[in-house]
């Protein structure tokens, strides 16, 4: 596992998808969710994974019995849940701190 990812405004949306997915999501989903491009989306979900908050899978079923392409689905690990919170937590107090809020 690798440090801790750079916390953008896009990592949070990120993240906030992921914690609000009772589940899995695929990489089309998350970024319906979060209004990212892909070429925003997809770093962010690699370099989550690669720190260990998120997992990847490609779903199992051949592409010809879908009718579509595979999707690659993610899902927030214990890891994820814990340090996403933390992350909440921390700009929650950072934010009331602020005089103009």
């Amino acid at each position: 596992m690798g440090s801790e990812p750079r916390m953008s405004a896009q990592t949070i949306k990120v993240l906030g998808a992921l914690m609000s997915s009772p589940g899995e999501l695929s990489g089309a989903e998350i970024g319906r969710a979060t209004k990212l491009a892909s070429g925003t989306l997809y770093p962010i979900l690699a370099r989550l994974e690669q720190v260990g908050w998120f997992e990847s899978r490609w779903e199992s079923e051949r592409p010809q019995v879908l009718g579509r392409p595979r999707r690659r689905l993610y899902r927030i690990t214990a890891v994820g849940i814990r340090n996403a919170r933390a992350t909440y937590k921390d700009l929650q107090g950072a934010l009331g701190r602020l005089a103009w809020t």
